[in-house]
């Protein structure tokens, strides 16, 4: 599944342990296992590779430089969602045309942005959108290989907040109507429409909606080819699921087993889009305990991490299954799991220091007990944790630090007051 794990009584990433990570370089810290990235991008790439398939790495779900860049290395293409996103994979190095460009409101500024550098493919979501991307494109005097994102109206079985692809979302076109947009802008000048393109949501831990929407997604690509129309390329898009507590998720062999054989002998070039099944379980979070406290009948835990670093628990109700870096002897836990309670333990929330009663990490678990000064490991926190920090309560932005067996690296210093306040002063 990962990388860390218990040894001599100290939890470690690699061969590197935490409490040694976190005297070094202070806490909230993320700390990322190379190793677990490269396989996990391994073992989407070995199990789709029938399909000879770009594995698009979703940039917004753990967007580091340094984590883009061993992804380059080991053949990932990507898929951003913003200039910004676009900005941080051109600055790796990586081949534009290695590039997908998704996302519902993408201005103009960006379009432009992308344009320039020549990327691979736009995912377009809605009319107005293809109408703007033609216009941009002729005025360059370049065509823009376009993919339009479809909503096959399939239920991801998924939290509300991350599920995409029924029809009254915000995202894509539903399916009536694609056929009907794909018509209107076959012959438009400055755009090859050539893609479809279909997402529905994240995590997604069933394989049956995959089935389904692919199965919906390619009658539109037969309808359409029936036409007269060129499709050339279906993006399937990602929301595969991690492990956050326990073994949920299916495996990548197990997603494929499935989906490969929809697409073989289809004529499409296949594009995914994974993210957090590559970076959830390479990343934790570190923090420390400040206090303890009870109120009433609840005792809490509050540590240095708070909903600033990581807010999927606040955002989503997301499990993140945590213990301490360095347990009571007998307390090393068997399994990551919701309902794990060992014997000595006690029920704790696990809170942060933000003013607002939605700031927690952890509630009701069975932690062992924890003093002033203890550290805490929170897991599977690689994906859309140090991506969705914040800034809230004027809390400056943890560090992160990438672990490549007995050897780890600062890639991102914590942030300073004067970062704070930087862009502030008018000057």
């Amino acid at each position: 599944m990962d990388d860390f794990s218990y040894k001599q009584g100290t939890l470690h990433c690699e061969s590197v342990d935490l409490q040694t990570l976190a005297r070094q370089f202070g806490t909230p810290l993320y700390v990322y296992s190379q190793q677990t990235i490269v396989d996990h991008y391994s073992r989407i790439a070995g199990a789709f590779a029938s399909l000879a398939p770009k594995i698009c790495y979703s940039v917004k779900s753990c967007s580091n430089l340094s984590i883009l860049a061993v992804l380059k290395e080991v053949g990932a293409c990507f898929d951003v969602v913003s200039g910004g996103e676009l900005a941080r994979a051109l600055e790796v190095g990586v081949d534009p045309k290695r590039i997908v460009f998704a996302g519902v409101g993408k201005t103009d500024h960006e379009i432009n942005a992308a344009l320039e550098a020549g990327i691979g493919w736009f995912n377009v979501e809605s009319e107005q959108e293809l109408e703007t991307l033609a216009s941009l494109a002729a005025k360059r005097d370049t065509i823009a290989q376009v993919a339009l994102r479809v909503n096959p109206d399939v239920d991801p079985q998924t939290h509300r907040h991350t599920t995409t692809g029924k029809r009254e979302t915000k995202f894509g076109v539903d399916l009536q109507r694609a056929a009907r947009v794909f018509e209107a802008f076959a012959k438009t000048p400055a755009i090859n429409l050539a893609g479809v393109h279909v997402h529905i949501g994240s995590p997604v831990n069933h394989i049956e909606p995959y089935v389904e929407s692919i199965k919906r997604t390619l009658d539109l690509v037969v309808q359409l080819r029936r036409r007269g129309l060129t499709i050339s390329a279906m993006n399937i898009g990602g929301g595969y699921g991690a492990h956050y507590c326990g073994e949920e998720a299916p495996t990548a062999a197990d997603y494929a087993s499935h989906i490969v054989p929809l697409l073989q002998g289809e004529n499409l070039e296949v594009m995914l889009e994974p993210g957090r099944s590559i970076s959830a379980n390479a990343g934790v979070l570190i923090a420390e305990t400040i206090f303890k406290k009870s109120s009433g009948e609840k005792k809490f835990v509050i540590v240095d991490a708070a909903m600033t670093d990581l807010i999927r628990p606040a955002l989503y109700d997301a499990f993140h299954f945590v213990w301490p870096i360095t347990p009571a002897r007998g307390m090393i836990p068997p399994r990551r799991s919701q309902d794990l309670q060992l014997e000595g333990t006690e029920l704790v929330d696990v809170v942060g220091p933000v003013c607002e009663t939605g700031d927690f990490l952890a509630k009701d678990r069975w932690l062992p007990p924890m003093a002033r000064g203890d550290l805490i490991c929170i897991y599977s926190a690689g994906a859309y944790g140090f991506s969705m920090s914040n800034q809230y309560n004027s809390r400056p932005r943890a560090a992160e630090v990438l672990v490549h067996g007995d050897k780890s690296k600062l890639i991102r210093r914590r942030e300073t007051y004067e970062d704070l306040v930087a862009l502030e002063r008018g000057e």
